[in-house]
């Protein structure tokens, strides 16, 4: 079963990227060069801080293009859904499937590969960097588990637009990103229990996987229709293909992605002052560029549910500055101890309770050491 045309949605998404800033050679490179130097740079500052060593040697940061982007995240969707959805189909006892199954269903993998391309195409031209979690398994078991990308003309494109001191604005972007890749290296159960959640997600659809397609093809009518201002202002992708059995488990999802989430906007802007000199400059800015957007991407973010996030996400902030002032760094590391110990999505968005439940009473916490 071919769910999704994955050479069609790498193809169409690398087709649809818009160019990124016009940038000398040797800017390119020299842009390449500083941040792969500062990925590493901000590894030390990251662990120093956080107090969280990695298990894993960490080199400097995988430097990609807009197309690199596109076909990473190709790749990691086709590691994490392909063998879900095969896993959906056989839990529903599909029959074999005759010709014309098999003809609707390479058409309707052909619509889904174009849509994801046209997702990743939108995305990115927006991302900074990323932790890429699902990287198809090494038969040698030597590469590493997980990759820190950073998209270099999408840093240089935004420090333009900020007019913001380049040096900085890089190593303040490695330092959030850094703080990813330190959180799933140095909490060994982090990515399977991730992973877990998302399969899981993913198999409690109460729909089969032609109809579960279905859900993600509709992406198309409520693009535009979000676009000319109709439809239901609420809606977005997420809430497209959830169930009821779901809700339980995005709850989930959705507390530990405001906690990793969180603790890189903590630590960014924390270490930050230290050694970004202009990080307040750079924060506001950055601030004031997130919330200026045009009517289409105000529906592309509704749809991707991202403007969502970036409420859960300074939750996740406000959560790490609570515990951290409340119980020191330590007592805030006790939240990577297992899986038993990360805040509910009721514990992000009140603390206190997470402090009473993992910590204990006021009497017993460790002096704020951070």
């Amino acid at each position: 079963m071919q769910t999704i045309d994955w050479d069609l949605a790498v193809a169409t998404g690398v087709r649809l990227a818009r160019p990124g800033p016009q940038v000398s050679l040797a800017d390119a490179r020299q842009a390449v060069r500083e941040l792969r130097e500062l990925s590493v740079t901000a590894q030390r500052h990251v662990r120093e801080f956080t107090r969280m060593e990695s298990l894993e040697e960490a080199g400097s940061a995988e430097i990609v293009d807009r197309p690199g982007w596109i076909r990473a995240n190709v790749e990691g969707f086709r590691v994490v859904l392909e063998p879900l959805l095969k896993r959906m189909q056989g839990n529903r006892g599909d029959s074999a499937p005759n010709a014309l199954t098999s003809f609707a269903a390479s058409v309707g993998s052909r619509v889904t590969g174009v849509q994801l391309g046209g997702v990743l195409a939108y995305l990115s031209g927006r991302v900074l960097g990323q932790y890429e979690l699902f990287l198809p398994p090494d038969p040698d078991g030597k590469a590493p588990t997980g990759r820190l990308t950073l998209v270099a003309p999408n840093i240089v494109m935004v420090e333009r637009d900020l007019k913001v001191d380049p040096h900085d604005f890089r190593l303040w972007v490695c330092l959030h990103e850094e703080t990813h890749r330190t959180q799933f290296t140095a909490v060994p159960w982090l990515r399977p229990y991730v992973q877990e959640q998302m399969g899981e997600f993913i198999l409690a659809s109460d729909l089969d996987p032609a109809a579960f397609m279905d859900r993600l093809r509709d992406i198309t009518d409520t693009v535009a229709d979000a676009v000319r201002g109709e439809g239901d202002s609420g809606s977005n992708l997420i809430t497209a293909i959830q169930s009821p059995a779901q809700r339980e488990i995005l709850d989930r999802l959705t507390a530990v992605m405001s906690l990793v989430e969180g603790h890189g906007d903590y630590v960014m802007d924390a270490v930050g002052p230290g050694v970004v000199p202009t990080v307040a400059t750079i924060r506001a800015r950055f601030q004031q560029r997130r919330q200026a957007t045009t009517r289409f991407d105000r529906a592309i973010r509704q749809l991707l549910g991202v403007d969502l996030k970036m409420k859960q996400y300074a939750e996740g902030a406000a959560f790490v500055r609570h515990v951290v002032a409340a119980a020191g760094m330590d007592g805030f590391n006790q939240v990577w101890s297992s899986p038993a110990t990360l805040p509910s999505r009721e514990e992000i968005q009140q603390p206190h309770r997470w402090v009473a439940r993992v910590i204990g009473p006021a009497g017993e916490l460790p002096a704020a050491n951070a």
